[in-house]
């Protein structure tokens, strides 16, 4: 028996409903499509004060600790954001400054933005991917941004988003697979 990958998606949407989520539920859809993966996801919106009032990880509450270990021990981390002033919201910022430095070391880490124009698609470049250059993750080359034209409230309409998710997902198809055969040989050995 195959264990499917853990994707988890960490959302920097400050609401429930949001754009941010809705392309970042196509982009594990399309992963769920090709992988067996099992997604579930870390809402900055969500962890409250335990969360918002720490300053080291020592303060944060144990519910915000366990989502913070979910996000550490993923096999895949979804990183998705919408833009607000030209980067990414505080929250999501500080809820990587209480990750450890070196959890994410090799990690693959999936890009997903969300921006009220075009004009802010460059933060997938400018802001997450030196975030996780900090981190050593293993940023996949190519990111996923949609902005607010390409939707009907949290549904994406623009049929050019679907396409280049599938694209951008089969780009990066080949070193999920290793992985997931990995984790695999590593369930089996386990045994």
């Amino acid at each position: 028996m195959t264990r499917p990958l853990t994707v988890v998606i960490v959302n920097g949407s400050p609401t429930e409903r949001s754009k941010t989520m809705g392309l970042a539920g196509l982009v594990t859809t399309s992963l769920g499509n090709k992988l067996d993966i099992q997604t579930s996801s870390v809402d900055v919106y969500r962890l409250g004060s335990g969360f918002t009032g720490a300053i080291t990880r020592e303060d944060v509450s144990p519910d915000v600790e366990e989502d913070l270990r979910r996000v550490e021990t993923a096999d895949v981390l979804i990183a998705a954001t919408p833009v607000y002033r030209a980067t990414y919201p505080g929250m999501f910022k500080h809820l990587f400054d209480l990750v450890d430095q070196y959890a994410l070391a090799n990690k693959p880490v999936i890009l997903v933005a969300t921006g009220g124009s075009d004009r802010h698609a460059l933060v997938i470049e400018h802001a997450l991917r030196p975030l996780f250059g900090f981190f050593q993750a293993a940023t996949a080359p190519v990111g996923f941004y949609a902005n607010s034209g390409d939707f009907d409230g949290t549904l994406v309409l623009n049929n050019e988003v679907y396409s280049r998710i599938e694209i951008g997902v089969g780009d990066i198809l080949p070193q999920l697979t290793a992985l997931a055969d990995a984790a695999e040989t590593a369930s089996v050995n386990a045994l």
